[in-house]
């Protein structure tokens, strides 16, 4: 008799504890379900600090001495229009020289091919300029036909523009998107009239740089404009809180 008596206690006290310990992990995850998920964005607009701009040039003979020795000539040139526009030595990078074997292809009537018949060889070499006279550079890069006027063969390239304070730039904005997610959450919970919790998540969207005023698309994988000088630069940072 004691003995039952004994199992029916053990029993009734376990189920107490798991009631309590069942009502107690509900309530928790009720808990945890009880966040708010909110979006704030940074954005800034900034001015490049740093160009680089490149053109190539080439020559065309028969004989690749010819050829050297017709592009040394037209390296030399631009040379000496660079120093004329102010860019030092040290600042002209020229590329190693490329060159081609280049033939004429003739056809039979049925249109196969018959022969090719060389024509020559085609040195091709390039030059680039980096700096932070981005005024400079750029008014350069639109002047440089004026190296065809003198007989070199030159092609220019568009320019590219930089930013040399990109990370701290970076920081400043992951700042104020911060801020502006915390704001949003408060309002939110406010409106529901709810206080805001601890902070149980945070995500860092992806860093986009497009030209200012432009119709650029944001990239899944983050854009990044070297086209223009003036950007914009956008960011979002994700928060969760608890709401209590």
């Amino acid at each position: 008799m004691l003995k039952n008596s004994l199992n029916v206690i053990i029993i009734a006290i376990a189920v107490v504890i798991s009631s309590y310990l069942f009502s107690n992990a509900f309530q928790n995850r009720n808990k945890s379900n009880d966040t708010i998920s909110v979006t704030g964005s940074g954005k800034k607009d900034f001015v490049s600090d740093l160009i680089v701009w490149s053109g190539s040039f080439s020559k065309k003979s028969m004989t690749l001495k010819e050829a050297y020795a017709a592009l040394d000539t037209d390296r030399e040139k631009i040379k000496s229009y660079l120093s004329g526009k102010g860019i030092a030595p040290n600042e002209m990078v020229f590329s190693a020289v490329n060159f081609n074997k280049d033939f004429e292809t003739t056809f039979n009537e049925n249109g196969t091919t018959r022969q090719q018949i060389f024509t020559g060889f085609t040195l091709t070499q390039s030059v680039s300029i980096q700096s932070k006279e981005v005024n400079k550079i750029e008014e350069l890069s639109r002047q440089s036909s004026e190296l065809i006027n003198s007989g070199v063969e030159f092609y220019s390239s568009p320019p590219e523009y930089y930013y040399t304070k990109l990370a701290e730039l970076k920081i400043k904005m992951i700042a104020e998107a911060t801020k502006d997610a915390s704001i949003r959450a408060k309002s939110i919970a406010e409106n529901a009239d709810a206080s805001l919790g601890s902070l149980k998540k945070s995500d860092m969207g992806v860093f986009q740089i497009t030209g200012q005023n432009s119709s650029e698309d944001f990239s899944y994988g983050g854009s990044f404009n070297t086209q223009s000088k003036n950007k914009t630069a956008n960011i979002t940072v994700r928060l969760v809180y608890q709401v209590d």
